[in-house]
């Protein structure tokens, strides 16, 4: 199939974990990687919409604190975890270390970054609680994330 993940046997993977989902060389030499930041076991359990939408906004304002490689960072529609888009050729280790310490900034967070009318489509629909509990919840298994399948 043409999008990678449908390839994927999501039977056998072990989440969580980060892997390369796509490496893109672009005409002009550049290179994009996209890693499958995965927080639950598919088809098993996933993140409520809100835990979603709150991980979204605070990961992609606190990873730029880290990284000038970032491009975006989205959901999965199945609400299992999210795809980080960042320039440069795949580098699976310093990417787990960029998402831990992400996450770490996140449990800090008084509040979820941009949750307001003004700045998000959906302002009120954001739980922080719900992702500094998912953050928690990924770096308490942060020696597995290298470990993609079961």
């Amino acid at each position: 199939m043409n999008v990678e993940s449908f390839n994927l046997d999501h039977r056998k993977v072990s989440a969580p974990f980060i892997r390369i989902a796509d490496v893109k060389e672009l005409p002009a030499g550049d290179v994009l990687t996209k890693y499958d930041v995965r927080f639950c076991q598919p088809n098993r359990e996933h993140l409520d919409m809100a835990t979603v939408h709150s991980i979204e906004h605070s990961f992609a304002e606190c990873v730029r604190n880290h990284s000038d490689a970032v491009i975006d960072f989205g959901p999965m529609g199945c609400q299992t975890g999210f795809y980080l888009i960042m320039a440069g050729s795949p580098d699976v280790s310093a990417t787990c270390e960029l998402v831990e310490r992400t996450l770490r900034d996140i449990l800090e967070l008084a509040a979820v970054p941009a949750a307001n009318e003004i700045q998000c489509g959906w302002g009120a629909h954001h739980s922080l609680e719900g992702a500094q509990g998912a953050a928690a919840a990924m770096l308490a298994r942060r020696g597995e994330w290298e470990q993609v399948m079961a």
